[in-house]
């Protein structure tokens, strides 16, 4: 590969290994950094001496990864935020309590069931000067309604640490707003709005819902005005979970997050618009600042997602080489912008949008040239739609296992989807920049706003049409992070024997299926060795899964079991652990495992003296003497799961601490596996 041949590609490879380094073993600032001074000094030797030996450089090239790795893990530490004490995780001593917070508010996220839910930063924490990223959860009942950016908030309320999962095989979402340096949730009870603090981001925020509440008077349908504003302005909080579940299904996601496609079409526009300006100089370089600021302001308005962030810095570096008129390499392009922005966002590593929009991009660079070599058809109509397919399916290769890993689903129509959307989003695009130029300035006027309505509507009917065909979207694949990495080392190897069809990289290539194969087999394997039972933590539901092999017995009640296949508990777990349901039962008193006995007791609160139970398990709040119950049985283990109240688990839990008898509460410490 001669990407790995440029100099930037390993001191970025280093450098991204550092910043894996940092997450795996948060390791002490103190001995990095004088690291990174000796390793800068070694670097600086070295590169003295290579220049009178080559002998030296080896020694140079081996400091120049080392002090890329040292600069990785550098980076790390100084964006982590908690390592400051002003930080109000370190502030915090009590979450049990009520606190006050001044909060600054930052972004609308997309609201929960119940509750609005805002992005801010923390300024003041019970009164003292305090900074971070909290999650803001106002309940839809309370009186305040729409809350502008930027504006001050006093909030009384309680600040919940983000929690692991409680449950097997979730989605760890405490870990991915770990990454996005949010540590914890705040939910109000009282609430008093302050001044507004004009800035930067808030100006742009508050000018983006002046576009979109303008747009709103123009008579646009809903569900068309909140595909506009995702396509456009990148805001997807408010699309209904079936318009969106019909575009996962499509394969057509990626167009509702605003990325390259959008960033060139209005980069394309500028420049049409900038034609008039001449190409001396001054005017070439008027023109590279104008398209330069565009581009970051489109950016602060679209909210500056991984994928925007990615888009802009790649055009405004494509747009400095045309000024320049250098030939611009693609791949260093690609490396520049990734490096700079991990140095000023190392969070944005760990993003899914920034992992696949790069992953896409590499290998429609890569692999698209190879694809379209395999027919060169003569006619431009028909090479445009061939273009289409070999672009649509060197992305897919590129994104397919990250996202099948991400997902646990693959839409086997995208091809489709990309040939039918492409050339109408081109047009919605047009129409779409026209409408949100009028509506900066009022209401967009009826045929225009009924026009672009229209273009959204057979738009989504498109989208809904592909995914409605069921037996081409592949769901609930069971995909570990071993398959990942070796799914990824598989399709280059291959794809670098297709570009040199020589015997050695025939024998590379078989050696990457061969992997893959073998640790599917390795994983289904020692799944068909393991047994396990799992009491969920569920709230007011008891759910238990008894797994042999990859057969797994489900026990709860009745109601539960009839829509048990819908219940994203028990299908994360399944695909985690390569299983299937054999078996549904009702709950039942007793239940035997790996020679221990499981005794449950329900809200009957009924138990016979005779069983000595191993294991005990409490479900749906029982009015119980623990003190009496536990002289009866004197068992190894209790367990409450999330069925029962949480005063009565106070009590019992009280009660066998003073016996010395081990207490799990679901609820607090999720998940209990025998």
């Amino acid at each position: 590969m001669k990407i790995l041949q440029f100099p930037l590609t390993r001191i970025f490879i280093g450098f991204l290994f550092g910043l894996i380094l940092f997450r795996i073993l948060s390791p002490n600032n103190i001995f990095v950094l004088f690291g990174l001074v000796l390793s800068t000094i070694g670097l600086s030797l070295s590169f003295f001496f290579s220049q009178k030996k080559r002998s030296f450089k080896i020694i140079f090239g081996i400091f120049v990864f080392l002090t890329s790795i040292l600069t990785g893990i550098t980076t790390g530490i100084i964006h982590k935020e908690t390592n400051r004490s002003r930080h109000y995780i370190n502030q915090i001593t009590d979450y049990e309590k009520v606190h006050f917070l001044d909060l600054l508010l930052e972004e609308k996220l997309k609201s929960s069931p119940k509750s609005k839910r805002y992005l801010c930063i923390v300024k003041e924490l019970d009164g003292k000067q305090s900074f971070g990223n909290v999650i803001l959860n106002i309940s839809k009942e309370t009186s305040i309604k729409s809350l502008k950016i930027g504006t001050h908030l006093q909030v009384t309320g309680f600040i919940l640490k983000n929690k692991n999962p409680s449950n097997p095989n979730l989605f760890d979402y405490g870990r991915y707003l770990e990454n996005q340096e949010i540590y914890a949730q705040v939910y109000a009870k009282q609430i008093t709005v302050g001044k507004y603090d004009a800035g930067l981001w808030a100006g742009f925020s508050n000018f983006r819902q002046n576009i979109i509440s303008n747009l709103e008077h123009s008579n646009i349908s809903k569900d068309e005005l909140n595909v506009l504003n995702a396509l456009i302005l990148g805001q997807q909080q408010d699309i209904s979970p079936e318009v969106l579940k019909d575009y996962q299904y499509a394969g057509a996601v990626h167009v509702l997050s605003v990325s390259g496609l959008h960033v060139g079409f209005i980069m394309l526009f500028i420049t049409l618009l900038l034609k008039p300006i001449g190409n001396s100089r001054k005017g070439s370089l008027l023109k590279l600042c104008i398209v330069i600021l565009s581009l970051c302001a489109f950016a602060v308005l679209t909210g500056l997602s991984a994928s925007i962030v990615r888009s802009a810095t790649m055009f405004s570096f494509l747009a400095i080489g045309t000024h320049l008129r250098r030939t611009t390499n693609i791949y260093h392009t690609l490396l520049v912008s990734m490096l700079l922005i991990l140095l000023f966002k190392p969070s944005f590593l760990y993003d899914v949008g920034f992992q696949l929009s790069y992953l896409a991009l590499f290998f429609i660079l890569w692999l698209q040239p190879i694809l379209s070599e395999i027919w060169q058809p003569k006619n431009k109509i028909i090479r445009y739609f061939w273009d289409i397919i070999t672009v649509s399916f060197a992305a897919q290769i590129g994104a397919m296992p990250l996202s099948i890993y991400y997902f646990h689903q693959f839409p086997g129509l995208f091809f489709v989807t990309n040939l039918l959307i492409l050339p109408l989003l081109g047009v919605i695009m047009a129409a779409g920049v026209i409408a949100i130029l009028i509506a900066m300035f009022g209401t967009v006027p009826f045929y225009i706003a009924k026009a672009i309505e229209f273009l959204i509507r057979f738009l989504n009917a498109i989208i809904h049409w592909v995914a409605s065909l069921n037996d081409f979207i592949i769901k609930d694949i069971s995909f570990t992070a071993e398959m990942l990495w070796s799914s990824y080392i598989a399709i280059i190897l291959i794809i670098l024997w297709v570009k040199n069809p020589k015997f050695k990289q025939l024998v590379f290539a078989f050696s990457g299926i061969l992997l893959f194969q073998a640790i599917i087999i390795f994983q289904k394997k020692e799944v068909l060795n393991e047994e396990e039972l799992i009491i969920f933590n569920c709230r007011k539901k008891t759910i238990i899964t008894e797994r042999t092999g990859d057969d797994v017995t489900i026990y709860s009640n009745d109601s539960i079991l009839e829509n048990i296949s819908n219940n994203q508990l028990i299908q994360s777990y399944l695909i985690g652990n390569f299983c299937h349901i054999d078996a549904k039962k009702s709950l039942r008193n007793l239940m035997y495992f790996k020679n221990q006995k499981l005794l449950i007791i329900d809200s009957s609160g009924i138990y016979t003296k005779e069983i000595k139970p191993d294991i005990l398990l409490i479900i749906q709040s029982p009015k119980l003497n623990m003190q009496r119950l536990l002289k009866t049985y004197k068992p190894k283990q209790i367990i409450a799961d999330g069925s029962n109240f949480k005063s009565y688990v106070r009590i019992w839990e009280a009660t066998c601490r003073k016996e010395k008898i081990p207490f799990h509460y679901t609820n607090e410490k999720g998940f209990y596996k025998i």
